[in-house]
């Protein structure tokens, strides 16, 4: 679109052009987190075209960065709205991380281990090793969680090593602590 002033100055006609953009609805392409920390955590929304949007995790203060740190690990919902805030679209995304014991004792808490939030995503798997290397158990996403047993015999208290394969092909691999 080119537009042209009625007025001259010193007989000099101006003329502006201005390029018009419509924008879309967002549409998220993907979230990259960057977790595995207790408070340190955050996430990247990647859509097309970032610097026409604006990002938020509350829906009700929003900013131009479509990066979010310093959070704690959990379940956040992140909106992604025209900067004209004429549609928004949301995702979900989990940060997480792993407790450091568990404390199988009947007392009706800390009773498993198990990957805080590790429903949230499909494909993971969290292998569980005594201090031998000998694999105890194997845990599913959707798994309540490991007992402290083996064959129905109750383990030592020790330390006990995980490895956390990632469904986005990124693997963890930590220790913890069962006690008694």
């Amino acid at each position: 679109m080119i537009v042209t002033s009625n007025t001259t100055i010193a007989s000099c006609p101006a003329q502006v052009e201005i390029i018009v953009r419509p924008v879309g609805p967002p549409e998220i392409i993907s979230i990259d987190t960057f977790d595995w920390t207790e408070d340190n955590n955050g996430f990247t929304v990647n859509i097309n075209n970032p610097e026409m949007y604006e990002y938020s995790i509350d829906n009700i203060l929003f900013q131009e960065s479509n990066t979010f740190t310093g959070l704690p690990t959990g379940i956040y919902t992140v909106y992604v709205r025209d900067r004209q805030q004429c549609s928004t679209v949301d995702a979900r995304v989990a940060l997480l991380y792993y407790p450091k014991y568990f404390t199988p004792n009947g007392d009706g808490y800390n009773e498993t281990w198990r990957i805080e939030y590790s429903w949230f995503e499909i494909g993971m798997m969290t292998y569980i090793y005594d201090r031998y290397g000998k694999l105890i158990t194997s845990l599913a996403p959707n798994s309540p969680g490991w007992d402290g047993t083996l064959n129905g015999h109750r383990l030592p208290a020790t330390d006990y090593w995980f490895v956390v394969n990632r469904q986005d092909g990124r693997i963890y691999r930590g220790h913890f602590s069962l006690l008694r």
